[in-house]
């Protein structure tokens, strides 16, 4: 792996992974002020996956269709917190 992508790499797999883990703390918020910003943290991390990977096809055609199926499900996951954190 070149040192473009392993830093591209390192990037996305921070922002991917934060989604998950604020998550978990939106599940145990201590108030609905406490839910709302930690959902809206997720929902910020899968924009930035979403870029990441794009960033990524970019650098790799010939990942494209993974990166293009993988950036659709975080936009999906994008879409899923803007909802949450709109009818809190």
């Amino acid at each position: 792996m070149d040192i473009v992508n392993q830093s591209v790499v390192n990037q996305l797999v921070r922002s991917a992974t934060s989604i998950g883990a604020n998550y978990m703390e939106a599940d145990c918020a201590e108030s609905k002020k406490d839910f709302k910003h930690k959902i809206s943290i997720c929902k910020k991390e899968s924009k930035e996956t979403t870029y990441w990977l794009r960033v990524l096809e970019t650098a790799n055609p010939e990942k494209k269709e993974l990166c293009h199926s993988l950036r659709k499900e975080a936009h999906e996951l994008t879409l899923i917190f803007s909802s949450i954190v709109n009818k809190i």
